[in-house]
């Protein structure tokens, strides 16, 4: 059963680096992590089990064909479909297609309702297949074409259906899917089942649906190439590991907007406050996701469906820097990490091209420029939505669906001002607890998902409503 007690303090311990070297930084494990991955006892340090992995790790087969694939350096070409092309996700891809039309072109865009935006990427890049959400903004599309002097008009689409379709155009080589939220999971599917490659920037597609996901991959063949900075770290710290070696994931995280905070005063917390974000540019919903560290509680279990590792060993630790953006080690102890500038077109870049290296006018990583790096165990009192991620990961199946659609309505309702920070993981905390009643860890369904996914939203506005924390 899921036990959700009030967790134990982690008292932060602090790694300073006055003079940097990379042998400091990267040398000894002790320096990332914090005494122990939340509610877990010491991990094993001998052996990790691993489960099935939705990135291609872990297998013989993953490194012949990664290699066979690094090989054929000179003839590449991707052909990239988006959803949500108008977002930062998307409009970050497209700078990568822009500045290397040699290697990467365009052949589907989804996106919603800012047609004056995708009027401009489909002139520029004219894809095949493009989607709005709603029907009325078909015509208005098409309009702003025409008035653009655009005369070979893409295939042009609404709604799921036209999501859809530029999820499977079948020249598409890789899908990138950068809708937020579990609204994403449906097109993604549709694209595994038409055999695309995915580029994962979606990371409810794994956390609300890994158990139906999985197997989905395995029986179509394909594979996810993480597209967030974390996971395309950590994935690109594991190219080359034998499938035994690894031992322990790393996942850094900024702290957010309130890690420099005493947690006694994030009573005073306004929405403004919690979009201010040290030292990434994203959007709302995450940023705030950021704030409460539950961004990096699903992470965790995102991580556990790409790579493959067991809740143990897998330990979250504050950065604040933001320059190494996760690491693994191995049996022999050995860190391996990932560094570079905050920037998101470099995991996406990635994660279309794996397993090439794009050459690219980016600001090269300069370590004396950096001056120092930090590392800090996460206070669980300061950031219970943490603890209550590697709870509801650890319970499995139909948990994390209900744990990721509580905090998507939680984050919503807390934007706009109908409830208080500190409401945030309360109103989570009690829909997951409800759930035990109906949860599910066999068999588990793409139905399932959904119908716990809409539970937990309308149990969200209750637990709210019933615990009086909606705000006049």
């Amino acid at each position: 059963s899921l036990s959700l007690e009030p967790k134990p303090k982690l008292e932060p311990r602090t790694t300073s680096m006055q003079t940097i070297t990379l042998a400091l930084a990267l040398g000894a494990a002790a320096a990332f992590s914090p005494a122990a991955a939340p509610r877990a006892g010491r991990r094993s340090a001998l052996k990790m089990s691993l489960s099935p992995a939705a990135a291609p790790v872990n297998t013989p087969k993953a490194l012949e064909e990664t290699l066979k694939a690094a090989l054929n350096e000179a003839d590449w070409h991707q052909k990239l479909s988006l959803l949500g092309s108008t977002g930062s996700i998307g409009t970050q891809t497209l700078d990568i297609v822009r500045e290397r039309p040699d290697r990467f072109s365009v052949v589907g865009l989804a996106a919603g309702d800012n047609v004056e935006l995708l009027a401009e990427q489909i002139k520029e890049f004219s894809p095949q297949v493009v989607s709005v959400r709603s029907p009325d903004s078909v015509g208005k599309l098409k309009d702003a074409l025409s008035g653009m002097g655009v005369s070979k008009m893409p295939e042009i689409m609404a709604g799921e259906e036209g999501i859809s379709a530029v999820a499977t155009v079948p020249d598409a080589d890789s899908v990138v899917t950068g809708i937020v939220g579990v609204a994403g999971l449906l097109p993604t599917i549709d694209a595994i089942k038409a055999k695309k490659s995915i580029a994962l920037a979606n990371k409810e597609t794994l956390i609300s649906g890994g158990p139906v996901i999985l197997p989905l991959l395995e029986e179509h063949g394909v594979t996810m190439i993480p597209a967030d900075s974390e996971h395309s770290a950590i994935f690109q710290c594991m190219q080359g590991l034998p499938p035994n070696g690894l031992k322990k994931i790393i996942l850094t995280a900024s702290g957010g907007a309130f890690r420099d905070w005493d947690a006694a005063d994030l009573h005073k917390v306004t929405v403004a406050d919690a979009l201010k974000h040290p030292n990434w540019d994203m959007g709302a919903k995450i940023t705030v996701d950021s704030a409460t560290m539950m961004n990096k509680g699903l992470e965790v279990i995102e991580a556990h469906y790409l790579f493959g590792a067991g809740y143990d060993n897998i330990e979250a630790v504050i950065h604040p820097q933001s320059i190494i953006h996760s690491a693994v080690e191995t049996h022999d102890t050995s860190v391996i990490a990932q560094l570079g500038w905050p920037d998101m077109r470099l995991p996406l870049l990635y994660s279309v091209s794996f397993p090439h290296r794009v050459k690219m006018s980016y600001e090269s990583l300069d370590l004396v420029k950096v001056g120092q790096m930090t590392f800090k165990a996460p206070d669980l009192n300061k950031y219970p939505c943490l603890g209550l991620a590697y709870d509801a990961g650890r319970v499995g199946g139909t948990m994390t669906a209900a744990l990721n659609a509580a905090n998507e309505r939680a984050n919503e309702l807390f934007r706009n001002e109908k409830i208080g920070y500190l409401a945030i993981p309360k109103v989570i905390e009690e829909t997951i607890q409800a759930h035990e009643a109906d949860l599910k860890t066999s068999d588990v369904q793409l139905e399932d998902i959904v119908q716990v996914d809409e539970w937990a939203r309308d149990r969200v506005d209750e637990a709210a409503k019933n615990a009086k924390l909606v705000v006049a």
